[in-house]
């Protein structure tokens, strides 16, 4: 799916309505906005980003968030930040999917990058 070439988007709309695991809305210059849902009992996997801040805006269901040594829930209306060089992982804990959009800065994947789902993602990688 070619990326949005709109500057204003209804986002909550658009990741509550998202199932896929990524969905890459938008790549600029050094910024990127990307849809994300997790199913339940999923993860996200942990990860690290080197030279990347990462912020997860999260619009469905629950989870817990893991930022280097630091758990905490996340729900509806929670955003996590996540700065370059942190461990982190999101794990849905909630019935239902984990729905949320992220922003990376710069962008972490490439343009108009899709996965249906997380070992999609990672046979991407």
């Amino acid at each position: 799916m070619p990326e949005t070439q709109n500057q204003s988007l209804p986002i909550v709309d658009l990741a509550r309505k998202n199932d896929e695991f990524r969905k890459v809305l938008w790549t600029g210059e050094k910024t990127q906005l990307v849809l994300m849902a997790i199913p339940e009992g999923g993860e996200i996997g942990g990860e690290v980003h080197e030279g990347h801040d990462q912020l997860l805006y999260f619009v469905a269901g629950s989870g817990l968030a893991k930022i280097g040594e630091t758990e905490s829930e996340v729900s509806d209306g929670d955003v996590s930040i996540v700065p370059s060089g942190a461990f982190h992982n999101f794990r849905n804990t909630g019935s239902g999917m984990l729905k949320l959009f992220t922003t990376y800065s710069p962008p972490e994947h490439e343009p108009g990058t899709e996965h249906a789902t997380k070992a999609e993602a990672e046979a991407d990688d």
